[in-house]
């Protein structure tokens, strides 16, 4: 364990290095390929390759092949690892002083919980989550949704469908996740981006420690060809949300502890999309 946690601690020391294994982090449990971290990062790929390959020996990285693609996975047990250790051996039974933000697990109490999603644009599917989980369980769950750089309107398409499934769609707009930090802001108990873009994005961390999901969906407001075409993109993403958002909230939130109730969380990102 101290060898490990040595690699592990040598790998994190370097500040390209901790930026794509924090990159990695949020979009857990994504496979990313490495042009696309290169390219969130700004990093040569000659530096990254290095960068990777530090990460995969010290165990916090995973690496698969597609195709001729290599992709990588934060690996959450190395990091569990080491973190075991630091409170563990380091801080010699103290843990709860040295790592207090890591032990803290304040209770799920029988209340609404206040669920935020994120997307980039703030038009179509943050928006999509948030009006699915007021209308499935609005009687558990407060629905926030905002954008990191939110355009100034809802997208007319999202509209359509939303309101073709019978959802009310009066009290909708586009948000900045501004609205959501800071004083007076709402305590949230869970964050999930919904777009690769928004999960890619450095962000402060949440006051509080809600729990957070990558729930990634394709830019349906990029999608070309005819209207019934574009509008099929929408109607599928939707149906992918819907479909996470069914599973979350059949959750057993209050008898589950946070380490379990996250490890189910991740599993619910791995869902196959099935609009």
């Amino acid at each position: 364990m101290k060898i490990e946690s040595l690699n592990a601690l040598a790998a994190l020391s370097h500040s390209g290095r901790l930026d794509v294994f924090r990159l990695l982090m949020r979009r857990y449990p994504d496979a990313v390929p490495a042009g696309e971290i290169a390219d969130v990062l700004n990093m040569a790929p000659s530096t990254l390759s290095a960068g990777l390959s530090h990460l995969r020996n010290a165990g916090l990285v995973t690496q698969t092949r597609h195709g001729t693609s290599l992709l990588y996975t934060a690996d959450v047990g190395g990091a569990g690892r080491l973190i075991s250790y630091l409170g563990a051996d380091c801080c010699r039974g103290r843990p709860e002083i040295c790592l207090p933000h890591v032990l803290s697990e304040p209770p799920m109490t029988d209340r609404k919980y206040n669920v935020l999603f994120i997307c980039t644009g703030n038009s179509a599917r943050s928006i999509f989550a948030e009006t699915l989980l007021r209308d499935l369980a609005g009687d558990r769950f407060q629905a926030f949704s905002a954008g990191t750089n939110p355009y100034s309107k809802m997208n007319p398409l999202a509209l359509k469908v939303l309101a073709d499934k019978g959802h009310d769609v009066s009290g909708l707009r586009s948000k900045t996740i501004a609205e959501f930090q800071g004083d007076g802001a709402p305590g949230l108990d869970f964050v999930f981006t919904v777009c690769d873009r928004a999960a890619n994005e450095e962000c402060p961390p949440w006051p509080g420690q809600p729990m957070t999901g990558h729930w990634g969906q394709p830019d349906p407001v990029k999608a070309t060809g005819t209207e019934a075409e574009r509008l099929l993109a929408f109607q599928q993403v939707y149906g992918a949300l819907r479909n996470r958002i069914l599973s979350f909230t059949a959750l057993p939130i209050r008898t589950l502890d946070r380490e379990s109730l996250q490890v189910r969380i991740d599993d619910i990102a791995r869902t196959e999309d099935f609009a």
